[in-house]
């Protein structure tokens, strides 16, 4: 049978329902009496005697809740929101994993929602709801309707007939309606690599490449060749000079002159010089990773220490929850994939000012304080389930946040280093994806976070920004703590951009995928979709043949859908099959161009040193106090779990009265046993223009 019921908080315990009336009536002054939020559960297929089991056994408590099966809404002011179609509803499947835990045989559906109902006089409902509302999201819910309503395949012809015969307006057009990130020379090089094919390309190539080229994947603006730099500044000009010597040394004059090979340069003239040996260097680029000895109870052991910070500035201006909790979803991820547990988190931000009016909002945005406090709740949400102490957290307001938000997650990993296995993948090889299933969420996240965006942006980013699936990834965590495990696996790679065809694609030259192996969160995913989703919580490694079913039992065992979904071959080309059919097959030198190399010229002004962005021009006491960045942000510090783990050096707030900023995240290394004197340190340096960070090994 379907069914609908409400669950309410009883009045003592209505902390959500009294948070919500606040915000409405501080932010929009609405003259509202009294508010009643209920949360929904629409449950289809299931059976009456394993609905009663579950009310409160899953969907309330006796002693907090109360619970009924109708409601009535005659003559009342009200709207109810439910996640739009394919966004990932952690309520809900948090139920349908319960209910299968009270009946294994259940194959009941859950959908959740919430019902807002108001009292008051003069109540503008539209302006509640654009409060409420975040349409990159959620929408509103139909409470007339109670029907399971399946994705529908979208049918797709895969071979884009005609292509290699467009001419330059037909190729421009054609780009434009695919909405892709990439340029019209990339379009063209594409065209003129399957004139060679002899056949005309597939959607699925098409976005597949699309995906590889992006920004966000390979770097794209600071891979771009700076023509002939002029400067106007003696000082920058000579450090340009040096920065050529360096090239001549290093016997890369012959490279293009880029802002990465820049940004590179010194730790290639560095490890030259013998000054890098604690670098690890393989295959893998999971993240910054370097030997450290970490002293357990006076015996020295090599450790690897991995690190890395994820920005999220995008997904999380448009969708602050979803976009902050995958921005430490994804930071974890990196040393995650290249075996390390990941211990220590620190969270940077930037915002414009939180206490400015809703009206004032810029048009197309959501307002400054619905971002920061919704993505400190998202972020903060993420990092508690999973477990990952959080010891830093500082918000920064600047006008120049306004425009677009910073969202900075950086993490911490370690890992003993005779656990990690290295190794090129072969001919044979299996690949073998696990953890959360794939769903359109995601779909373009790469690409969408790699163009430029207007206000109609909002109209088709809603399957871009993924829910985090914490508890997911927490199970990934348990599984690379097994050495047996990790002894298993030659390679490794997070599903962050691209989806399978990037994490999967990766991993060695040749490979084939059979994307019908991919377990899919609901009916209706066509191959294009697939290939390209984002969808969170997702890790694929490659073993040994022998190792496979090994590794999928052990998988298993912390509750992690595992299934072999490719093959390593020795053709040196990315093939992905699709109901018996191939829609990928493109040559691995062709995709690892990068597509065409983007040319600018570059003229640096003269600097103005007189120009300190370290100093704060403040007239007196009270203007200092009005000044939103020497504010107490323990509200903001305490929604963050800085204790979990047992490693925590120094907490957030220090001193007598622990009221006291601590300027560092410091915790011990995350040995399984016996006692480390080895701390890690991560550091932050204040300043509204820069943020970095930097580990510090070996302090005792």
């Amino acid at each position: 049978m379907n069914k609908r019921i409400f669950v309410e908080k009883k009045k003592e315990y209505q902390i959500e329902a009294l948070s919500l009336l606040e915000n409405f009536r501080t932010n929009l002054k609405a003259d509202i009496d009294s508010l009643r939020l209920i949360n929904i559960y629409d449950i289809f297929n299931v059976d009456g005697e394993l609905l009663e089991k579950a009310k409160f056994a899953i969907f309330g408590e006796r002693v907090t809740d109360n619970i009924f099966e109708d409601i009535d809404l005659k003559n009342k002011k009200y709207f109810a929101v439910e996640y739009l179609p394919g966004q990932f509803d952690q309520r809900a499947d948090s139920a349908m994993q319960c209910l299968r835990l009270i009946d294994s045989s259940s194959q009941a559906v859950v959908k959740s929602g919430k019902l807002i109902i108001i009292e008051g006089k003069n109540i503008d409902l539209d302006a509640l709801k654009k409060f409420t509302i975040n349409e990159i999201e959620s929408r509103v819910k139909n409470m007339d309707i109670l029907a399971l309503v399946e994705s529908k395949k979208q049918e797709e012809k895969y071979e884009i007939e005609g292509f290699n015969n467009m001419n330059l307006e037909e190729l421009e057009k054609y780009l434009d309606n695919l909405g892709l990130a990439m340029s019209i020379q990339d379009f063209f090089f594409i065209q003129e690599y399957f004139i060679k094919e002899k056949r005309n390309p597939t959607i699925t190539e098409i976005r597949m490449l699309d995906t590889y080229w992006s920004d966000h994947c390979r770097h794209t603006t600071f891979e771009t060749q700076l023509k002939e730099p002029v400067f106007s500044d003696d000082f920058i000009l000579n450090t340009f000079a040096e920065y050529l010597g360096m090239r001549v040394e290093l016997n890369r004059q012959d490279k293009p002159v880029t802002l990465m090979d820049m940004a590179a340069i010194n730790a290639r003239y560095e490890k030259m010089n013998g000054n890098l040996e604690d670098k690890e260097e393989s295959e893998e680029n999971n993240a910054c990773s370097i030997y450290v000895d970490v002293d357990i109870d006076g015996k020295f052991e090599k450790w690897l220490f991995m690190f890395k910070n994820e920005t999220h500035n995008h997904p999380t201006e448009i969708e602050p929850f979803g976009g902050a909790s995958t921005c430490i979803g994804g930071a974890i991820r990196d040393p995650l994939s290249g075996r390390s547990y990941v211990y220590q988190a620190m969270r940077v931000t930037g915002a414009g000012d939180i206490t400015k009016p809703i009206e004032e909002t810029l048009p197309g945005k959501l307002p400054q304080r619905i971002i920061s406090t919704t993505a400190a709740s998202g972020y903060s949400s993420y990092g508690n389930q999973i477990g990952l102490a959080t010891t830093y957290v500082k918000e920064i307001y600047h006008d120049g946040y306004v425009a677009k938000r910073m969202e900075i997650g950086a993490v911490a990993g370690a890992i003993k280093a005779d656990m990690i296995r290295r190794e090129s993948p072969k001919p044979g090889d299996l690949i073998i994806m696990f953890g959360g299933r794939t769903g359109r969420d995601g779909i373009g996240g790469a690409t969408g976070s790699s163009k430029e965006h207007t206000e109609k942006s909002i109209e088709v980013c809603s399957s871009e920004v993924q829910k985090g699936n914490a508890p997911e990834e927490r199970k990934m965590q348990r599984l690379f703590r097994n050495p047996d495990v990790v002894k298993m696996i030659k390679k490794s790679n997070d599903f962050g951009a691209g989806g399978v065809s990037v994490a999967i694609g990766e991993l060695a030259d040749g490979i084939k995928i059979n994307l019908d192996k991919v377990k899919v969160k609901y009916e209706g995913l066509n191959g294009t979709e697939i290939a390209i989703s984002e969808s969170q919580e997702r890790m694929s490694v490659v073993v040994d043949k022998k190792d496979a079913q090994k590794f999928i039992e052990e998988a298993n065992k912390e509750n992690l859908e595992a299934t072999i979904i490719a093959e390593v071959t020795d053709n040196n080309r990315l093939i992905m099959i699709y109901e018996g059919k191939e829609i990928v097959n493109i040559s691995r030198d062709f995709i690892n161009t990068n597509g065409v190399r983007q040319r600018a010229n570059v003229v640096v002004d003269k600097i103005d040193f007189s120009i300190n962005p370290f100093k704060r021009n403040v007239n007196n006491f009270y203007d200092n106090l009005k000044d939103l960045n020497v504010s107490m942000q323990k509200g903001l510090v305490e929604m963050f779990d800085a204790t979990v783990g047992a490693t925590t050096v120094l907490m957030p707030f220090g001193g007598k009265y622990q009221l006291t900023e601590t300027q560092v995240s410091a915790q011990k290394f995350p040995v399984l046993e016996g006692n480390t004197n080895t701390t890690s340190i991560m550091a932050y340096g204040y300043n509204p223009y820069i943020m970095s960070w930097s580990p510090y090994h070996g302090a005792n």
